[in-house]
């Protein structure tokens, strides 16, 4: 579990520094889909959060690690029955609308820029990867696939992270042995092909709201 825990932040450094300065100023974060392993665990606390999630086991073992300090079991397609207007700085919601049609994940993306004040931010794959139940999740499948375009007409500013797409798998994986170099040349172009969205593996977009 160390080397695991160990790898997921070697591999993530470059997206966590993002992410963190993406929340500079938003003292309160609701994370939609936290999941039991969240990013939000990854970067520097100065703010208050709250996770919330429909699978009560990631809720759990969330918990244990207190990467929030509130959490909720909930399906956050009903997202707004449980939050009020304007009630955090931001909503971040990573690896989360995938798992969504694209007509159920436009309507949560609505409700989090209605709870959210000044920013909502979303991770998701660049263009379909497909994906069934994980770990004895059934919530994991994959029901879209989201372009940059998709995002920029929602009115968000979209970059791409975890270096170019064609050096990883559907599972985020490197493609290519030895993992080590071809791992090291994906952290590179990650960082040059961060404003390359199109090219990228992942898009990172951010909304300012007003």
């Amino acid at each position: 579990m160390i080397i695991k825990d160990f790898l997921f932040k070697y591999q993530n450094i470059f997206f966590f520094w993002i992410l963190e300065n993406s929340l500079s100023g938003c003292k309160s974060i609701l994370d939609v889909g936290c999941g039991d392993n969240s990013a939000i665990g990854n970067i520097r606390k100065n703010f208050k959060s709250e996770g919330i999630d429909i699978y009560e086991k990631s809720v759990f073992s969330s918990r244990k690690k207190k990467l929030h300090d509130k959490y909720k079991v909930g399906d956050i397609k009903k997202l707004s029955s449980y939050y009020k207007k304007k009630s955090f700085d931001a909503c971040v919601s990573i690896d989360i609308i995938e798992h969504f049609t694209k007509k159920d994940a436009i309507k949560l993306i609505k409700d989090m820029e209605l709870i959210a004040t000044k920013r909502v931010i979303l991770l998701t794959p660049n263009g379909f990867c497909e994906q069934h139940d994980y770990l004895g999740n059934p919530y994991q499948e994959h029901r879209s696939g989201w372009k940059k375009e998709d995002l920029q007409k929602l009115g968000y500013k979209v970059y791409g992270l975890r270096g170019l797409k064609i050096l990883r798998n559907e599972q985020a994986g490197i493609k290519y042995k030895p993992w080590i170099i071809w791992g090291i040349l994906s952290f590179i172009s990650e960082i040059l092909f961060f404003v390359y969205p199109s090219l990228s593996f992942d898009l990172f977009a951010v909304k300012t709201l007003h």
